[in-house]
Order: C-alpha cells, then sequence, then structure tokens
C-alpha cells in the first residue's frame, strides 16, 4: 500500500510518460493538471466531442511554463492507427475517454457501445502492442445495478440496468482478460458521481450538480427525478484524482482488480439540492427560499449508491480528502465564475 505522497515524490523524482485519453474532459483535465504539477510528460488523446478545448486552456494556464511538456492529439479510441500513436513511448495510461450518461446510452445504445466498448478494447491492445507499464481505466458504480445491499462492495453486483453499465461492466471484463492473457497491468476505479470544476453544464446528459448550479443561476425550475429522497455517494474530482496516481503507482499484487471510488457517505438529492442553494445564497441571497420540482422517476436510474472504500483504502492508500460540503465549496465559486463570464 502506497500513500498519495509516496506516490507523489516519486513522481517528482522518477518523471514517466503518460497518456490521459478524455484528457480535455471533466476528470481527464484534472488528471493532466495534477501531472504537469508533479513534473510528468502527458500526452492527451480526445476526439473534443464531450471534452472541450477550454479546458485545455484553463489547464495551460494554470500549469504555466509546466505546460510545454503537455501535447494533444485530436482523435478516436476506436481508431487503431490512433491508439497506437498515442500509446508509443507511454509509460501509464489513464484511460478516461468514454460516452457517458445513462439516459445518453438508452437513447443511443450502440453510440455508447462503439466508444465505451469497442475504444476500450482497441486501446488496451495498442497498450499491450506498445509495452505500456500499467492501465488504469475509468469504471462506474453504475455496474452494481439491481443490487440492493449498502454499502457497494466490489465482489458484489446486480444486473446492469442500462447500456452505459453494461458497457463498463464488459471493460471490467475485457481488462482482467488482458492482464490474465497478455500481461497487461490493469487497475479498474468505479467512480462515484464525481463531481468538481470544469464539469459541463450545458447539454441533455450534463450531471446533475452542474445542471442544477446552472439552473439556479439562471433563475430555472430545478427538477429533482422521483421524491427527492434518491441517494447518491457524491465524490469529489480531487478524490478520483487522488485514486488515480494511486492506481498507477499500487504493487502489481493490487492489479487486476477493480476499486470503488468514492468518499463513503451518502447524500439524498433533496440535501444535495439544499446544499447547493444555500451555498450560491451566499452571493445571491434570492435564492435561498428556491424549492425544487419534483418530476417521475428516469428509467436506467438506480434507488441508492453508496460505497464501501475499504479495499481502495488498503491495497491503494486511498484516503479521500474532500466531502460533498467541501467539495462544492471549491467547485460553486468555478460555477459562478463561469456564469458571469
Amino acid at each position: 500500500m502506497a500513500r498519495i505522497d509516496d506516490v507523489t515524490g516519486e513522481l517528482r523524482r522518477v518523471p514517466r510518460a503518460w497518456l490521459v485519453t478524455g484528457g480535455a474532459g471533466f476528470i481527464g483535465s484534472h488528471l493532466v493538471e495534477a501531472l504537469l504539477a508533479l513534473g510528468q510528460e502527458v500526452r492527451v488523446l480526445d476526439n473534443f466531442a464531450t471534452g472541450s478545448h477550454a479546458n485545455l486552456d484553463d489547464v495551460r494556464a494554470c500549469a504555466g511554463a509546466a505546460a510545454t511538456r503537455l501535447t494533444v492529439l485530436e482523435g478516436d479510441v476506436v481508431d487503431p492507427a490512433v491508439c497506437a500513436q498515442a500509446c508509443r513511448g507511454v509509460s501509464v495510461v489513464l484511460h478516461q475517454a468514454a460516452l457517458g450518461s445513462v439516459p445518453r446510452s438508452l437513447a443511443d445504445p450502440l453510440a455508447t457501445h462503439r466508444a465505451n466498448v469497442d475504444g476500450f478494447v482497441q486501446l488496451l491492445l495498442a497498450a499491450k502492442d506498445a509495452g505500456v507499464a500499467r492501465f488504469v481505466y475509468a469504471s462506474s458504480s453504475s455496474v452494481y445495478g439491481d443490487h440492493p445491499e449498502l454499502p457497494k462492495v466490489e465482489d458484489r453486483i446486480g444486473r446492469p440496468l442500462s447500456p452505459y453499465a453494461a458497457s463498463k461492466l464488459v471493460d471490467e471484463v475485457y481488462a482482467r482478460v488482458y492482464q490474465t492473457s497478455f500481461g497487461v497491468e490493469s487497475v479498474g476505479l468505479r467512480y462515484f458521481n464525481v463531481f468538481g470544476p470544469r464539469q459541463d453544464p450545458n447539454g441533455p446528459y450534463a450531471a446533475v450538480i452542474p445542471t442544477w448550479v446552472a439552473a439556479l443561476l439562471r433563475g430555472q425550475p430545478c427538477t429533482i427525478n422521483g421524491d427527492g429522497e434518491t441517494s447518491r455517494d457524491f465524490c469529489a474530482v480531487a478524490n478520483a484524482v487522488q485514486a488515480n496516481l494511486l492506481a498507477a503507482l499500487a504493487p502489481k499484487s493490487a492489479t487486476g482488480e477493480v476499486y470503488n471510488v468514492a468518499f463513503g457517505v451518502r447524500t439524498t438529492l433533496r440535501e444535495l439540492f439544499a446544499l447547493l442553494r444555500d451555498g450560491l445564497a451566499r452571493e445571491r441571497p434570492e435564492l435561498a427560499a428556491v424549492e425544487p420540482v419534483l418530476g417521475p422517476f428516469r428509467a436506467g436510474d438506480v434507488r441508492h449508491s453508496l460505497a464501501d472504500i475499504a479495499k481502495a483504502r488498503t491495497a491503494l492508500g486511498y484516503q479521500p480528502t474532500q466531502d460533498v460540503r467541501s467539495g462544492l465549496a471549491e467547485a460553486l465559486p468555478w460555477y459562478v465564475a463561469r456564469a458571469r463570464g
């Protein structure tokens, strides 16, 4: 087991070459920023379908002179030649590229499969051929499906409830097979509702936190799907960054596994709305009295989600540093500034 301080110290002493797929996206751009700050060489592969050049511009502004160690390759993970080029000379792959969103997968299951399964296998193959030392990939809490047990434990899952969930479960299977068959060391991270700066509030499939923040700032109603008692284990993006770095340098004995990445506390949607409203009301007092609108439950949604993070603590040294309140305190100023800009 490693501690994050040990890992960051090692990275500063022994720089590596990294590939971050989806590096222009929300989580990916935070990984890129963290790696540049640690003196690493970083290559981004992104097709900019959901990622943005603005995110990378923000990373470069934060990185300063370190931005010279960033290269960007525009392309798609389903393209074998692009994957081969992206993996060439790379020590570690952090695979974040995917088409997220349960509703999107229900509307277009083939597109979800193409990006999340075909692209995943294509990149795994390229990593194998390039001799990549470690392949860390984003899975999802959605793989727990209809399993009723709380908290969610990695080795007990139910039936997937959406094509998105199915695609992430298939990825986990392929990662294990490639490690067993070809020796590609992999670590899967089951993200639980990651949030933070750079999370896109626009589009029909935006996550709930940026969607509600944008609506509150615009004076628009915020709709809760269901009765408001649906709950999630919201995870600040800083915790996801920590998990990726730890997984990248974890001992081989920790590979071939998947780990929950969360804070380990459940928050209902009503509670989340109140936190967002009250946080914004400090600058916009007129928001203090706003109440959410209740709508129908959404197809494919899991009723409750809460992670057991003991496995990640033990095997990776994962110690989440931000709960939902401190994560929102960091994220809300970014959303407010974006709304003003």
